[in-house]
């Protein structure tokens, strides 16, 4: 069988055996039993929290993109989500990020600031509503237009033009790591630190560092995201007397990227306490609040509570956090999408599998080329579609037949 054909749990039980490992040294390893490891390996059991799939790679000494078997590719140009698109992204993204990079991408005309700060808005549009695909079309040209820009502005220009920068990196980064490329999310941060870098910008560095949590959170990198977090976290605090939006706000989306990293690492009180930190600040801060696209506000900041009772495995108050979220509220597909994810996954771990059908369909239908290139969404469709406890079967089946499971 081809490593594109195994499921998580095989691909777990290839990682153990490579190292020479018995169910038992592993279950040993992350603290479970070894019915729990036979399980995991057999897809009687899902692997519907990023906390655990992190765990098993530490402990079996892998990427978490090896027991995920990312990148996938679907059947459609459509729900590709933009894989077509990598080749471009890539070389754009070393472009942007070598010396001299300006000077390999030909160009008749110089791009203006006006005209590229109309189309990175316009691509931002497209990353919240998860097209990732129609976002894939366009953002290689408009990164390599900004290396061009960047290399040619002077004076107050420059920090535009960088933001600018950080803002197209920014998406380059969240396309690499929804789609598996984790490679390139690196690249892509790589060069919004420069972008803060030469702007002189305390904001930019901010928002870079909140973009770099994102990227160890990915790949599984708990310990240097929460630590990250903590650094920015501590540079930021002079400028919050200020009382500048932007600062707050980036404030607020450091503390839950620290919730989150909290959480992984099955420390409540962290988490519980940086998420209560956030949610002081969003109340002074507008209901649809997106600065540097971290969607900071109120409704957000609740998503990411239910996200982090899911990771430190307490689904009942996954449940009871889900029901007060307004999610309707929040102008993202992608974090709506991502608030239904959890949701189902919180129901699966209740044993609630018509309500988790429910959920993961409502995702699904909000935004197609996120749910189908999450591992934890694909997981979750794998165990639902092997039930007959809910009256969706066959939607689920369909599903799981769009993401090429089984």
């Amino acid at each position: 069988m081809m490593g594109a054909d195994l499921s998580t749990g095989q691909r777990v039980a290839r990682a153990r055996r490579r190292i020479g490992w018995d169910q038992a040294q592993l279950a040993a390893a992350v603290d479970r039993s070894v019915s729990w490891v036979s399980k995991v390996e057999t897809g009687r059991l899902p692997l519907d929290r990023m906390s655990i799939l992190g765990q098993l790679a530490e402990v079996l000494g892998v990427e978490v993109i090896e027991l995920t078997g990312q990148p996938y590719r679907h059947e459609t140009s459509e729900l590709d989500s933009g894989h077509a698109s990598i080749p471009g992204l890539r070389l754009a993204l070393q472009q942007a990020t070598m010396p001299g990079g300006a000077a390999l991408i030909a160009t008749t005309e110089l791009p203006t600031l006006p005209d590229l700060v109309s189309r990175v808005a316009a691509a931002e549009q497209l990353r919240q509503d998860a097209k990732f695909t129609a976002l894939g079309d366009v953002l290689p040209q408009i990164l390599r237009d900004l290396i061009v820009l960047c290399d040619a502005v002077t004076g107050d220009d420059v920090g535009q033009a960088e933001a600018l920068m950080l803002r197209a990196s920014h998406m380059a980064r969240v396309s690499s790591n929804l789609l598996g490329h984790h490679d390139l999310g690196w690249s892509a941060v790589q060069r919004e630190l420069v972008a803060a870098e030469r702007a002189e910008s305390p904001v930019l560095q901010a928002a870079a560092r909140w973009d770099l949590c994102g990227v160890w959170l990915h790949e599984g990198e708990l310990n240097a995201a929460r630590d990250m977090a903590r650094r920015a976290l501590d540079d930021l605090e002079p400028h919050m007397a200020a009382g500048d939006e932007p600062v707050r706000a980036l404030w607020g989306a450091m503390h839950l990227r620290a919730a989150v990293a909290w959480s992984r690492l099955w420390h409540r009180a962290e988490a519980e306490s940086h998420l209560a930190e956030a949610r002081q600040v969003a109340t002074g801060l507008p209901d649809d609040g997106n600065v540097f696209q971290t969607q900071f506000n109120a409704v957000n900041t609740e998503i990411h509570s239910v996200e982090v009772s899911l990771e430190l495995g307490h689904p009942r108050d996954v449940s009871s956090r889900a029901e007060l979220v307004d999610v309707m509220r929040i102008a993202s597909g992608e974090r709506q999408s991502h608030f239904w994810v959890c949701t189902a996954a919180g129901h699966m771990m209740n044993r609630k599998a018509a309500p988790a059908a429910e959920a993961i369909l409502r995702a699904d239908s909000i935004a197609p080329q996120h749910v189908r290139n999450r591992p934890v969404a694909r997981n979750l469709v794998d165990d639902l579609r092997s039930t007959d406890r809910h009256a969706r079967t066959e939607e689920i089946r369909r599903l799981a037949a769009h993401m090429k499971l089984g």
